[in-house]
């Protein structure tokens, strides 16, 4: 999970064989967000933005109950949804550019680590070096 600016906010593992869409409920419970109003972090972003493996009804009714915009094209098979909005679509470059940020980091990108909780962990020091990186709050060598 990344917001809009590329930074990643939340990570899930899943077995390979495994289709994405059953992991995005897990994948945005993982996540808080910081609220600029006091009081506990907001957990639920304005809008999710997926691409066409999303585009699955149970995928679209969680998020239509959290009261999530769902911004997923639909795939060729099923009825369209009118009222997409393409501009929000535009922006899930950012979750490309954030991943391919983090599998810079070779650990990540070849799988040294063999055990999910391992390699969770070296997600997780990615996506910190990454919000570093980000915010010029470490020198780039």
């Amino acid at each position: 999970m990344t917001d809009r600016k590329a930074v990643p906010i939340g990570a899930v593992l899943s077995p390979g064989q495994a289709h994405d869409s059953r992991f995005a409920r897990p994948a945005l419970e993982s996540v808080c967000l910081k609220s600029s109003s006091p009081g506990r972090p907001r957990t639920r972003p304005r809008k999710a933005v997926g691409d066409k493996g999303y585009s699955f009804t149970t995928v679209r009714g969680y998020l239509a109950n959290r009261g999530i915009e769902a911004v997923i094209p639909t795939k060729s098979n099923q009825a369209r949804i009118p009222g997409f909005d393409r501009r929000s679509y535009r922006g899930r470059s950012a979750v490309e550019q954030c991943i391919g940020w983090i599998k810079e980091n070779r650990r990540v990108g070849t799988r040294y680590e063999k055990l999910s909780r391992n390699f969770l962990a070296m997600v997780q020091m990615a996506m910190i070096r990454r919000c570093l990186r980000k915010f010029d709050l470490v020198n780039r060598a």
